[in-house]
């Protein structure tokens, strides 16, 4: 009888055993994104005390607390007025230590064109709100990596993490192919489809209407079940983290259903 290879994807040697800490960066600092920098301090204490270096993690927003984003996002009353990404990494590197910096700016060409400076990283992670912003993302990443692809912190990943009110998702892709080392035991892949490359025309199908800013906490639950964001984020950096603690993946997403509690993976290859 032959025996079926269960299909793996092997974590990028470079980050595996990196000996600098490896560049994230996260666009977007709220619901999903200001408990997903939580996750990634957590990440990266217990990687150094495996005796990995760790990650250095640039934070990107431009937006300001308000009240809307007490309570159901990760600040304070005390920070309101401050603006999210500041507070956040402010916090963090209080908390742990860390160096990490805060980008108070979009994640996005300006009005001539050009990249933001200091937007080049190993591992990218996507916590905006339209779809016009992930295709604006996947072309920086895309323009990035011919840029620098010779540097140690050129593209690798990109994790993507979006929801609708009671539903959401979370999609590992990589930028360019990974070598991956001969296996006798397992199916590998060394490509990883994005977000963009699978579901691009139905996100921009599916984008909603009214995508304005709520004016009350009250107005914001209508529109995000209180807890989608951190299930998400939660679930998102367990990923990350399985591909760093094994240096392997069997599945490279899933899409996630707060309403019913149901969780549905999506595994390498399919």
């Amino acid at each position: 009888m032959k025996t079926i290879k269960q299909n793996i994807h092997f974590l990028d040697e470079e980050l595996l055993n990196a000996v600098n800490p490896i560049r994230v960066n996260v666009i977007g600092a709220g619901g999903t994104g200001s408990k997903f920098m939580t996750c990634l301090m957590e990440i990266n204490h217990s990687l150094i005390e495996l005796g990995h270096p760790g990650l250095q993690v640039h934070l990107w927003d431009d937006d300001i607390i308000s009240g809307t984003n007490i309570g159901r996002q990760r600040f304070a009353e005390s920070e309101r007025g401050l603006n999210k990404s500041v507070a956040i990494i402010n916090r963090l590197n209080r908390w742990s230590g860390t160096n990490w910096k805060a980008e108070t700016q979009k994640f996005q060409r300006d009005i001539d064109g050009k990249i933001p400076e200091n937007a080049g990283a190993s591992i990218y992670v996507s916590c905006t709100d339209t779809v016009a912003s992930r295709f604006e993302i996947a072309e920086i990443i895309k323009q990035l990596n011919k840029q620098y692809s010779y540097r140690r912190d050129s593209a690798k990943y990109w994790l993507d993490l979006g929801n609708t009110k009671y539903s959401g998702q979370a999609i590992l892709a990589t930028v360019d192919k990974i070598n991956q080392p001969d296996s006798k035991k397992f199916k590998t892949f060394d490509t990883l489809p994005s977000i963009i490359y699978e579901y691009g025309t139905l996100m921009t199908e599916a984008e909603p209407e009214d995508d304005t800013p709520s004016c009350s906490m009250a107005e914001s639950l209508q529109k995000q079940d209180l807890f989608i964001n951190a299930s998400l984020a939660q679930m998102g950096a367990s990923l990350l983290w399985n591909l760093f603690l094994f240096g392997m993946i069997e599945n490279r997403g899933f899409f996630h259903n707060l309403k019913n509690f149901q969780t549905k993976p999506i595994a390498v290859g399919s």
